[in-house]
């Protein structure tokens, strides 16, 4: 059952039965059919119970001091706050509601949840968008503050501009979703983080029944503006305000689409909210636009880049900086410079060996997956040289039925706004020609929404041992754009042979 847009919304219930404030006896009990009202009225929302047939209602709560709470897949609990005369109890009404099945009960939460929080101007409510204030699991895993930070980046349109005219970005989100169009006839469809609603819109125009765009963030006033400009698309898809971890919708999606990526794949952690989206809202065997991730990392050799970030120390090294000896903080500079990833477009050139990766199927992964992820490291070096630290970058799947199509980020590739990622090392790796390097990489999730990089690399020369190893932190990153990114191939230059042995592989998933 779809929530109503109209003024009132209606829902039969199974049975009710009203609790009482000093005991767990029911006052009454109402075992037929029951009709459940949302609507407004005197300024503010209501919800009315009675039998269809009678324009009375038996029982009303006030929205405003009202709460929902679940007590089994069928069963709920809407009480009513006491008032300020009566605080001695801690409720003043108390219903249990019977429904006849979960999708039921769904339905009616999410209807409950609208109402509850739509603004009332001139007595109708703004039907399109629903916030909720309840404490969630994201609240629990993630600091307020870098919450409050990522909403506010992300609500500005300044930011959301940045990521449109990503055109390799955009225009491969549109070719997967257009050129998949069987996936979305005629089906619901939920976007998670829809931030401006772009592919809500592209979901929309590929003939999906109905759409549900979750934006947390004050991006989701912008995006209800943006599809109602859209008449012709709009009355299909409806704007929810709040996260994926707390809102209720009334029907199960076919179909998730997202754009959940951050630098290095995994930054920002939306990856999780993408699986919990998938966990609470599709149906089972539905399918989720992207459906894998891979990260790709290997080692790479760059001289400048090296001296670069070690330069930047050299200011920490002045014995009178205005008769100031700034000499004991050089090595903490040091090592703070080389804890930064360096986030932009490298010559594919420079790698020393070819990439491995690393798969993330976001149909079958666990949250908890997420959370600490380990890739273990094993390359031949290619050249004799200075092994300076491990490049990375991604790519991930579209998987539709008709044609399954890709959106990389890997080096020589038409660059993008996530441009590729290197973890510098602050002691290289001497290599030559077939030398094995081993090694580990790990991501650890952290409250600030992204993660402590723990990356070792080994290698032997004749009876030594090298060995060295990083620490970084990738909410921390060197944007380097001030840099040249392009890097095209001499005309009469083979495509990159490391990176052609990573593309032949796209067929083996």
């Amino acid at each position: 059952m779809e929530v109503s847009k109209q003024k009132e919304s209606q829902f039969e219930i199974l049975s009710i039965a009203e609790v009482s404030a000093s005991s767990s006896d029911t006052s009454f009990c109402k075992s037929e059919p029951v009709c459940a009202r949302f609507g407004s009225g005197s300024g503010f929302s209501k919800l009315r119970f009675g039998q269809e047939s009678e324009t009375s209602a038996d029982i009303a709560f006030d929205l405003r001091i009202s709460q929902l709470f679940k007590l089994g897949p069928a069963e709920s609990l809407c009480i009513s706050e006491a008032s300020e005369a009566n605080k001695e109890k801690a409720y003043s009404r108390g219903i249990s509601i019977q429904f006849k099945n979960e999708e039921e009960s769904r339905a009616f939460h999410c209807a409950f949840e609208q109402w509850k929080t739509e603004v009332v101007v001139q007595g109708s409510p703004l039907p399109n968008g629903v916030v909720s204030t309840s404490k969630s699991k994201f609240d629990d895993k993630i600091e307020a503050s870098s919450a409050k930070m990522y909403f506010h980046y992300y609500g500005q349109l300044l930011h959301q501009q940045n990521m449109l005219q990503d055109f390799v970005r955009t225009g491969t989100y549109y070719a997967a979703v257009i050129e998949n169009r069987a996936d979305f006839l005629g089906r619901v469809v939920v976007d998670v983080g829809a931030g401006s609603g772009i592919l809500s819109l592209f979901a929309a125009q590929a003939g999906a029944k109905h759409v549900y765009a979750i934006e947390a963030s004050e991006m989701a006033e912008y995006a209800k503006k943006l599809i109602a400009g859209n008449p012709s698309l709009s009355e299909r898809i409806t704007v929810i305000k709040g996260k994926v971890e707390e809102v209720e919708l009334p029907v199960k999606a076919d179909i998730l689409i997202s754009e959940p990526m951050g630098t290095l794949l995994v930054n920002e952690r939306m990856l999780e909210s993408y699986v919990i989206a998938r966990d609470r809202f599709l149906v089972p065997n539905g399918k989720m636009f992207p459906t894998v991730g891979r990260i790709h990392v290997a080692p790479f050799s760059d001289e400048y880049l090296y001296m670069e970030i070690a330069n930047k120390a050299i200011f920490w090294q002045q014995q009178g900086y205005f008769g100031v000896d700034l000499t004991p903080l050089q090595r903490s500079a040091y090592e703070g410079y080389f804890s930064q990833p360096v986030v932009d477009a490298f010559d594919p050139r420079l790698l020393v060996a070819p990439a491995i990766s690393h798969v993330i199927n976001f149909t079958s992964i666990k949250e908890e997956d997420l959370y600490e992820i380990d890739i273990p490291l094993r390359f031949t070096s290619s050249a004799s040289t200075r092994i300076h630290g491990l490049a990375c970058w991604f790519d991930v799947l579209f998987n539709g039925s008709t044609v399954p199509r890709w959106l990389t980020t890997a080096p020589g590739a038409p660059t993008t706004h996530w441009y590729q990622l290197r973890c510098v090392l602050s002691q290289p790796l001497y290599v030559m020609p077939g030398q094995e390097i081993t090694g580990r990489l790990r991501l650890v999730s952290h409250k600030a929404q992204s993660y402590t990089i723990y990356l070792r690399l080994s290698a032997t020369v004749g009876d030594v041992l090298q060995t060295s190893s990083g620490k970084l932190d990738l909410k921390e990153p060197y944007y380097r754009m001030s840099q040249p990114q392009a890097y095209s191939l001499a005309q009469d230059q083979q495509p990159n042979q490391l990176l052609q042995a990573q593309q032949d592989s796209f067929c083996n998933l």
